[in-house]
């Protein structure tokens, strides 16, 4: 089959200079890599293809022959495969590699990484959850080192070529018949080494150091919700970006109030006299007291809702409710004249009707029925 022109498989024109092309092979080889494209024999043919025609076209006196005497004018059986290519070839396909595995390439290039992600813990009091707050955190983390500036070399020293790769970040092995190459296990593909590493780090480029960050916490949060802080995580290698750091909400338990979403809920004790009675309590929220009217004859167990003092959610979808919830105190510790007093009033209860008491009346009827059905 006549193989395609080289500037038609690059989509370039003739006159294209060395960074049209390129960009031109870098995105065909992003879009034809065999690791993208697995199974996909046209895609690792377009891709081998794209490779051959990049080779020839950056060697300037193999463009200048294929350019007067085409296909014929190169020869064409040392671009095709993996185990050939030149200087040029070799810094393209590092670019091109480091773009798709997010490393850089070969020939000595420095790799560069990305800082680790961090996460935090930032436990707060429901106070300080549903209202806002500015906390200062401290995060042990690796920061890059101040004395060689994330290089590993000592300041005033250079980093020398790699004596196993000779500087090109590969090696060859021979495995049978096939000669494969491997990133270089002295300098791990960078090309060179360090022989003077850094006095402060150690050559590692980075140190430990406990960070102080002022976070800031936006009204409304609750428990689970998380906080991103772009760039404060660890320092990345080789001058790559920091990573972030990942501030957990935990609220701490209330003495007085539970959450659920954007509402409120707590107990309110009253005595039997103001269950009784009725009577007006005072009962506390968030943003101050607030008086919850007690209905005469209420019940052990009654909710009442405060509507609107609850918490603003932290989406903005407005703001929930308080739900008091009133608990009839048992008094305790009566002498006995106050015992004395209750007993009198229990059988002036009994003694005039049952209908002081429609839920024990009620049950008792109800244990009756359940006795009689089992012995029917």
């Amino acid at each position: 089959m006549a193989k395609r022109d080289y500037y038609e498989v690059l989509g370039c024109g003739r006159n294209a200079g060395e960074a049209e092309l390129k960009k031109a092979y870098r995105r065909l080889a992003m879009k034809y890599h065999p690791d993208r494209n697995p199974d996909d024999k046209q895609a690792e043919a377009r891709f081998k293809e794209a490779k051959e025609a990049y080779e020839i076209l950056s060697n300037s006196e193999k463009r200048a022959a294929y350019d007067q005497f085409g296909h014929a004018g190169v020869d064409a059986s040392q671009a095709g495969g993996f185990g050939g290519g030149g200087d040029a070839f070799s810094d393209i396909f590092g670019d091109v590699f480091g773009d798709i595995f997010g490393s850089t390439g070969r020939r000595g290039r420095t790799q560069v990484f990305r800082g680790a992600d961090l996460r935090y813990e930032l436990p707060l009091s429901l106070e300080q959850a549903v209202a806002g707050d500015s906390v200062n955190i401290e995060v042990p983390t690796k920061v890059e080192c101040g004395r060689c500036r994330g290089a590993g070399s000592e300041p005033g020293t250079q980093r020398s070529s790699c004596n196993r790769c000779n500087g090109n970040g590969q090696v060859r092995v021979q495995q049978g018949f096939f000669s494969i190459q491997q990133t270089c296990p002295t300098c791990r593909g960078q090309g060179t080494i360090i022989t003077s590493p850094c006095s402060e780090c150690s050559g590692r480029g980075r140190v430990r150091k406990v960070k102080t960050l002022a976070v800031q916490v936006p009204a409304g949060v609750d428990t689970g919700d998380r906080i991103r802080l772009a760039g404060e995580g660890e320092a990345g290698r080789n001058g790559g970006p920091a990573g972030d750091l990942y501030v957990d909400i935990a609220v701490n338990p209330h003495p007085i109030f539970a959450r659920d979403g954007r509402n409120l809920s707590c107990e309110v004790p009253i005595s039997f006299a103001d269950a009784v009675l009725g009577s007006s309590v005072e009962v506390p929220t968030l943003g101050g007291h607030v008086v919850l009217r007690i209905p005469s004859e209420t019940q052990s167990g009654r909710v009442f809702r405060l509507r609107g003092k609850g918490v603003r959610s932290v989406r903005g979808t407005g703001i929930g409710d308080l739900f008091c919830k009133v608990q009839v105190e048992t008094p305790v510790k009566l002498d006995e004249d106050q015992k004395e007093m209750l007993r009198q009033f229990d059988e002036s209860l009994q003694s005039r009707s049952s209908h002081h008491s429609p839920r024990a009346r009620s049950w008792l009827d109800g244990v009756r029925k359940f006795f009689d059905r089992l012995s029917a």
